[in-house]
């Protein structure tokens, strides 16, 4: 990461029970503890879309995975595509990853991975027609409203861990199946 650990009673309480929460200290936790707050009503309000939404895992593993590959983020994509794998399986993970063809996906998943994809890499250039390709395949308003809130809040997230130098971990990597992980060609190498 390009800015230290920081020091204050604060991070450390922050860093300590994100220790106790996953066994380790992510190295994008690292960067979050300049302002613990802010990492912690992210993740409420990321939780709160999340519970709330018809979306299954599934798809929100989707969306993840396609942001992240669009977005060229080594850190999500490993971390979700081990969550898609799981919801799915590691072929599936690892071809949404690497963007080889979408056939695998059902009609909703693939509209969604292509919703993902289009609002990652350009959100100016959606239509009407975008969105009622959704409406085709069976995503109410509600869900087209949280599919792009959900992208929104992973393109922040994203950003904010790129941007800062965060390392995928080696604990993550590890974790991840082998395809997924040679799927994920691109973004920051893991920590050794």
């Amino acid at each position: 990461m390009f800015l230290s650990t920081p020091t204050s009673p604060e991070a450390a309480a922050f860093l300590e029970k994100e220790r106790a929460s996953s066994g380790f200290v992510m190295n994008l936790e690292r960067a979050w503890a300049w302002r613990p707050d802010i990492a912690e009503g992210f993740i409420a309000l990321r939780r709160q879309l999340m519970e709330a939404t018809t979306l299954t895992s599934r798809e929100l593993a989707l969306l993840v995975c396609t942001t992240a590959r669009t977005l060229g983020d080594s850190y999500c994509a490993l971390a979700w595509g081990a969550r898609l794998a799981e919801q799915a399986d590691a072929a599936m993970a690892a071809s949404v990853l690497s963007g080889a063809d979408d056939k695998a996906l059902a009609p909703r998943e693939r509209a969604l991975a292509r919703w993902g994809a289009q609002v990652a890499r350009d959100p100016n250039s959606t239509t009407a027609d975008d969105v009622e390709a959704l409406r085709t395949a069976g995503l109410s308003e509600r869900e087209i409203f949280e599919a792009t809130a959900f992208i929104g809040f992973r393109l922040a997230f994203s950003t904010v861990n790129d941007a800062l130098g965060a390392q995928p971990d080696a604990q993550l990597v590890a974790a991840a199946p082998p395809g997924v992980r040679a799927a994920v060609t691109y973004g920051r190498k893991p920590a050794a």
